[in-house]
């Protein structure tokens, strides 16, 4: 399989890709979706000829997609019929998630079967040393994701009822090493986030500021805050999903130094059911 490329550079990937004369997937692939995997999980899930197949309510894209695992999954036409039973029993539209690294036809044929593409995204990389990591005694870390937390973030991503109860359960599933962090002024939490570690890498989630202290530094804080909790659990390395569109969030964790791509995935949409 030739190396990817995405926005234009190879990614970290398939620069180990390179290194290791062809060998799929390079260390930095397999640890970086293991870790992203890991610090997001379903509330439910489903292998299936090479796919994985997760869903938490409909919660988020990343917790309610299929995932090709590897170049040698069966191929769209012969697992889309059962994927898509599977969402829509769960009363959820089909999507499917697509790396950058995998060129196996995957998002032609999906396109001919009316899907439309949605939802590019960047995973950023940086190894911990060229990381701004620092502690800060205002920012508050928990092993544990707190009703006042969880409050504030669900105040602050907008979500219903329903998708409050989807994300606490979400975030309370977590098997691996996690933090959660939080910043306060005048009493009130005005940015957090959470960071997950597996294998030595650090997966940064939820990154997110109240609209009303933004342009402050807070998830600048927030970001080296988790990294130098990260570094202290034995991460050498970093990574974060970010719209590839959001221009200030690139600025943000490249100056941070997540200045790599890891890969990069798009969403793919089924058509609305007549």
């Amino acid at each position: 399989m030739p190396p990817s490329v995405f926005g234009g550079y190879p990614c970290v990937c398939c620069i180990d890709w390179i290194g290791r004369g062809g060998t799929w997937p390079g260390r930095a692939l397999a640890d970086g979706r293991e870790t992203c995997f890991n610090a997001f999980p379903s509330l439910k899930q489903a292998l299936l000829d090479g796919w994985f197949v997760r869903f938490a309510d409909g919660l988020s894209r990343r917790a309610n997609s299929a995932n090709p695992l590897a170049p040698d999954c069966a191929p769209v036409e012969q697992v889309i019929g059962t994927v898509e039973a599977l969402y829509r029993r769960q009363r959820l539209a089909p999507i499917f998630r697509v790396p950058s690294f995998l060129d196996t036809g995957i998002e032609e044929a999906l396109a001919a079967r009316g899907y439309a593409a949605e939802g590019d995204t960047r995973v950023l990389y940086g190894q911990m040393t060229e990381l701004a990591a620092r502690a800060d005694s205002q920012i508050e870390l928990s092993p544990h994701a707190g009703s006042d937390w969880l409050a504030a973030m669900g105040t602050l991503q907008g979500h219903s009822a329903e998708q409050r109860t989807a994300y606490r359960r979400i975030v309370r599933a977590l098997a691996v090493p996690a933090v959660f962090a939080a910043l306060r002024v005048d009493g009130r939490i005005a940015a957090l986030a959470y960071g997950a570690v597996t294998g030595g890498l650090l997966c940064y989630e939820s990154v997110i500021t109240d609209p009303r202290r933004r342009r402050q530094g807070f998830s600048r804080r927030i970001v080296a805050a988790l990294a130098d909790w990260a570094r202290e659990q034995g991460a050498e390395a970093a990574c974060l999903q970010v719209v590839a569109d959001n221009t200030p969030a690139l600025a943000l964790y490249g100056a941070f130094g997540l200045k790599r791509d890891l890969y990069g995935y798009r969403y793919w949409r089924a058509p609305a059911a007549d």
